[in-house]
């Protein structure tokens, strides 16, 4: 076998992933059409790349089927439990920058907080009948970040795509979601609490703790890692 490295296998964080592997003399490309997932590495010795989406990227590091791995920190934050002991980061690389914030609507005046969104949180579960909603697709990092902050009143609501659009249409009271600049809260009347920041995520190379290596898969990983600059 090779070293398997796993990298996104489309749009800017493919482009930048490979820009930032070719300035440390690896060149990745694909072998054939845009359509195709099959890829090259020169300039690594016995390195096999494998395109994947980002999404699957920390799956298959926690299982051993690639050893080494580009994705977000978001992604392996969310997708693993304990994380830390199943993947290593080797290196942020710098780009793919994207922050988890905890959002409300604007007309929160006096919500501006974590404690604040706690007292909210209780008084609209008094009022309502049921508990706060907020919706999310990161439900292990949002769960684990409220419940070390101390706000319990709430329930989250799964949104996998528009998910700054649920306050509006009334699916949901607050958010949780990933953004970069935060035009897209502010063009939905939604503002980020001061404390709300969840996680600082940005494109990371992973090295996979559980996977086999063979003794000359071992030197290449390491000659590899050398040649990166990363360990």
């Amino acid at each position: 076998m090779s070293v398997r490295l796993g990298v996104p296998s489309k749009g800017r964080l493919m482009e930048k992933t490979f820009d930032w592997f070719g300035a440390r003399g690896v060149t990745l490309g694909r072998t054939g059409s845009e359509r195709e997932y099959a890829g090259i590495v020169e300039g690594a010795g016995d390195v096999e790349l494998v395109l994947l989406s980002a999404g699957e990227i920390p799956r298959e590091l926690a299982l051993g089927n690639i050893h080494l791995g580009v994705t977000g920190t978001d992604l392996v934050r969310e997708t693993l439990a304990q994380w830390d002991t199943r993947v290593e980061p080797l290196a942020e690389l710098g780009f793919g920058h994207a922050d988890l914030v905890l959002a409300v609507p604007q007309a929160w005046v006096d919500v501006g907080t974590l404690d604040d969104l706690d007292a909210v949180a209780a008084a609209f579960r008094e009022v309502h009948g049921h508990r706060l909603r907020i919706a999310t697709k990161y439900h292990r990092l949002v769960r684990d970040f409220l419940r070390e902050h101390g706000v319990a009143d709430y329930r989250l609501i799964d949104s996998q795509g528009a998910t700054e659009g649920t306050v509006k249409n009334e699916t949901a009271e607050a958010i949780a979601d990933i953004t970069s600049t935060g035009d897209t809260l502010r063009a939905n009347h939604l503002k980020l609490l001061d404390d709300g920041v969840i996680l600082r995520s940005q494109a990371t190379l992973f090295r996979a703790r559980r996977a086999e290596l063979s003794d000359a898969e071992r030197g290449v990983m390491s000659e590899l890692i050398a040649k990166l600059g990363v360990d």
